[in-house]
C-alpha cells in the first residue's frame, strides 16, 4: 500500500467516485481496481463496487485485455466539455487561427476518443479548394496524422494489443495495414516527434501532425494540418514544422496555465 493510503480509505463517500476517476487520469494509461486502490487504500469490496458503478454508467470501461480499464464515452464527452470551455477555447482558437494563417493551411486539434481521433476545433484555409473535415467528425487511427501520433505514444504492450486486435481498414493504396510497418512507424515518429499522412487516409491529401502535451508530458490531443497535393507536396508541408511544434507549445501551455 502507498504512503498515505491509510489516511486515504477515510475518504468521505460522496468523493470515492471521483478520486477513482482522478487516480486513473493520473495513471494515464488503462489500470486495474487493485493499481488504483494501491493510492486510495479502500476496502476490496469497495473498490469493486465503485469500479462497477462507472462501468455502468458508461464513465469508464473494459480495455482489450478484460482486466484494466479506460475513459468511457461519458468520461471522455466530459473532459472534451471541459476543453471546450469558453476561456480555454478562447484562447486555443488564437493560436489555431495565427496557424492557419502562417501556414495557409487548414489546422485542426483532434481528441483520441477510443478507437478513432475527434476533431474538436478546426480553422480552415481560405483557399477555394479545400478539404471537409469539420469539428465532430471522428477519423481513423491506423492511418491519419493525428491518429498516428495518438498511437505512437501509447506503451508497446497496448499498441501491439490494438494493432494485433484491431482492424484496419485500407483507405487508399498508400494505407498501412500491416501490423509490422505500422509498429515500425510508429518507433519513427517517437524518434522524430511528429507523423505524417501521406494520401494514406484520403487520396489528395497530406497532413502533418504534432503531439499537445500536459503538465507531465503526456498527449492531451494533437495539433495538424492537413493541404491537397495539388497545392502542397509532403515535402513543402514539412517546411511548416517548427511552426507547428511551436504552436503546439502554446497550446500545451494553456492547458497547464
Amino acid at each position: 500500500m502507498a504512503d498515505g493510503a491509510e489516511d486515504k480509505g477515510n475518504i468521505p463517500t460522496n468523493l470515492r467516485l471521483l478520486m477513482v476517476l482522478e487516480e486513473m487520469a493520473s495513471a494515464g494509461v488503462p489500470v486495474t481496481p487493485t493499481e488504483v486502490n494501491r493510492e486510495l487504500g479502500l476496502p476490496k469490496p469497495t473498490i469493486h463496487r465503485l469500479f462497477t458503478t462507472l462501468e455502468s454508467e458508461g464513465f469508464i470501461q473494459r480495455d482489450i485485455d478484460g482486466r484494466a480499464y479506460s475513459p468511457g464515452r461519458r468520461l471522455r464527452s466530459l473532459s472534451a466539455g471541459i476543453l471546450s470551455s469558453l476561456r480555454i477555447r478562447t484562447a486555443r482558437m488564437a493560436v489555431l487561427n495565427r496557424l492557419a494563417e502562417e501556414i495557409g493551411e487548414t489546422c485542426n486539434i483532434a481528441l483520441p476518443d477510443r478507437d478513432c481521433m475527434l476533431y474538436l476545433d478546426r480553422v480552415e484555409t481560405t483557399w477555394p479548394l479545400r478539404i471537409q473535415l469539420p469539428v465532430g467528425t471522428r477519423v481513423p487511427l491506423h492511418c491519419t496524422a493525428s491518429g498516428k501520433m495518438y498511437l505512437s505514444t501509447l506503451s508497446e504492450h497496448h499498441l501491439s494489443s490494438y494493432l494485433r486486435t484491431t482492424p484496419m481498414e485500407k483507405r487508399t493504396e498508400a494505407t498501412l495495414i500491416d501490423p509490422d510497418a505500422i509498429m515500425s512507424e510508429m518507433k519513427a515518429i517517437r524518434t522524430q516527434g511528429y507523423s505524417v499522412d501521406n494520401e494514406e487516409f484520403m487520396e489528395g491529401m497530406i497532413a502533418v501532425g504534432v503531439a499537445i502535451d500536459d503538465a507531465d508530458g503526456r498527449l492531451v490531443s494533437t495539433l495538424s494540418f492537413h493541404a491537397p497535393v495539388q497545392r502542397l507536396s509532403l515535402d513543402d508541408a514539412l517546411l511548416n514544422l517548427d511552426r507547428l511544434k511551436a504552436a503546439a507549445r502554446d497550446l500545451s501551455s494553456i492547458l497547464i496555465d
